[in-house]
């Protein structure tokens, strides 16, 4: 990724207008859901955008909590022994989560792009896939959902 500097003018209006969509309270329904859904090995992160983002940066919290709406032994995303350190196994881990995500049911509409996450340009819209997610998953009622299903609109 190159290196980026501060925004100015039009750009940084743009970019804290993206910033502030931003949701606290419901960052912290999504990580009680990620937890609840795929065990306390996947950890916290730290409070704040900041943290979400380095904590979901690698995929494999992603991969992990869309494997875990899928019955056992068809799960649709490979998660690698060790987290990848390499930029672009990162952002294909990220994708591979995406695509999941997709074949799940969540909407185009609805779905963030992998620099969304990767780069922080857009944790709005990160929270937005994961509440689509979310409510599918209470919506299919299959058996896989874990957590409050009042967390999620049906």
């Amino acid at each position: 990724m190159a290196n980026k500097g501060p925004a100015y003018g039009m750009s940084r209006d743009v970019q804290s207008k993206i910033e502030k969509k931003y949701d606290d309270e419901l960052e912290d329904r999504l990580v009680e859901w990620i937890v609840a859904q795929c065990g306390s090995t996947v950890g916290r992160p730290e409070r704040g955008r900041l943290g979400f983002q380095v904590w979901l940066k690698n995929g494999i919290v992603l991969s992990r909590l869309v494997n875990s709406l899928y019955p056992d032994g068809s799960k649709p995303v490979k998660i690698p022994d060790a987290p990848p350190t390499m930029v672009f196994k990162q952002m294909e881990q990220i994708a591979q989560f995406l695509k999941a995500a997709e074949d799940y049911g969540v909407t185009k509409t609805d779905m963030f792009q992998t620099v969304d996450l990767f780069e922080a340009k857009d944790m709005a819209a990160v929270q937005r896939t994961l509440m689509a997610l979310g409510s599918l998953a209470v919506t299919k009622n299959d058996g896989n959902y874990h957590g409050d299903p009042n967390w999620f609109m049906k």
